[in-house]
C-alpha cells in the first residue's frame, strides 16, 4: 500500500542561504522571494529568519496579528481611510460614572 503513495510530491525543498552569501547576492534572493519562493536565512547553520514576499498588499508588516488575520480572510482592508482620527466624545461626565460605580458596589 505504501508503494502507491507519491513520495516527495507534497513537500518541496525550501532554499536556505547563509548570511554571508545573502549579503553578496541580495538582489538575486530578493527576486526569488518576489517570485513567491521562501528563502531561509541561516547563521552558523541555524535558521534565523525567513525571506518571502508579503502576502497582503498594503498591510503594515509591524502589525503581525492584523496581517495574519487579513491573510486568513477574517478581516479585510478598509475601503477608505481618513487623514485624521475621529473626534473623541465623552461617554458620560466623570461624576455620573463614579456615582454609577458606587451604586453597583453598594448592591454587593
Amino acid at each position: 500500500m505504501i508503494a502507491l503513495v507519491a513520495t516527495r510530491s507534497y513537500f518541496w525543498a525550501m532554499r536556505a542561504v547563509g548570511v554571508k552569501v545573502l549579503k553578496n547576492k541580495l538582489s538575486e534572493y530578493l527576486r526569488l522571494a518576489a517570485g513567491g519562493e521562501r528563502v531561509l536565512i541561516t547563521d552558523r547553520d541555524r535558521v534565523v529568519a525567513e525571506l518571502r514576499a508579503p502576502d497582503v498588499a498594503g498591510v503594515p508588516l509591524s502589525d503581525g496579528l492584523l496581517a495574519d488575520a487579513m491573510r486568513q480572510g477574517w478581516v479585510s482592508a478598509p475601503l477608505m481611510t481618513r487623514a485624521e482620527p475621529p473626534a473623541r466624545l465623552p461617554v458620560a461626565p466623570t461624576a455620573t460614572l463614579l456615582a454609577e460605580l458606587a451604586a453597583d458596589r453598594g448592591d454587593r
